[in-house]
């Protein structure tokens, strides 16, 4: 269960991450910025994955 759910949030991170590259080039954010922004998405997105992994671990 944990193999497949890792495979899952790599792939959802992948997917964030592209799209966060996307949304970086039709903004035009600065270079300096972008490792802000892909950071805290990043961020975000591991707790969701993990609240998601804990929620399913005990119900």
């Amino acid at each position: 269960m944990l193999f497949i759910f890792a495979i899952f949030a790599l792939f959802i991170l992948f997917i964030f991450n592209s799209m966060t590259n996307a949304l970086c080039l039709q903004k035009e954010i600065p270079e300096e910025r972008q490792p802000i922004v892909f950071r805290t998405i990043n961020v975000l997105i591991t707790i969701l994955l993990t609240s998601t992994y804990v929620k399913i671990l005990f119900t």
